[in-house]
């Protein structure tokens, strides 16, 4: 049997990353990589707003672009901005992203509020 893929892909100039988005939490922050029931790896975000209006897809994006340390203009929604499950897309060079979107996957990041 395969190991599952990653929540994230190096695509020349940028990577692609697969997020499960709670809306309407507590707080923002980032809970690291979970499996989905059919197997697939998603980075689990969560985000005090509604899903009015593209509101909560706005706050994922600055709460990824704080979390990578990378221009909020970097970060894009790319499928899924109706749904839990999006892709988003992160400019700038995959390895150093990687790396930081690994450690946010292991939960080796600091939370980040004020979203």
């Amino acid at each position: 049997m395969s190991a599952p893929a990653p929540f994230w892909t190096a695509r020349g100039d940028h990577v692609l990353l697969t997020v499960r988005l709670t809306p309407k939490a507590r707080e923002a922050r980032i809970d690291g990589a979970q499996a989905l029931a059919d197997g697939r790896q998603v980075l689990a975000a969560r985000v005090p707003v509604a899903p009015e209006d593209g509101a909560a897809n706005d706050a994922l994006i600055r709460l990824l672009a704080r979390a990578l340390d990378v221009p909020r203009s970097r970060v894009s929604l790319i499928s899924g901005p109706a749904q839990r499950l999006k892709i988003l897309r992160i400019d700038g060079p995959p390895a150093a992203l990687g790396a930081a979107l690994t450690a946010l996957g292991a939960g080796s990041a600091p939370a980040r509020n004020g979203v």
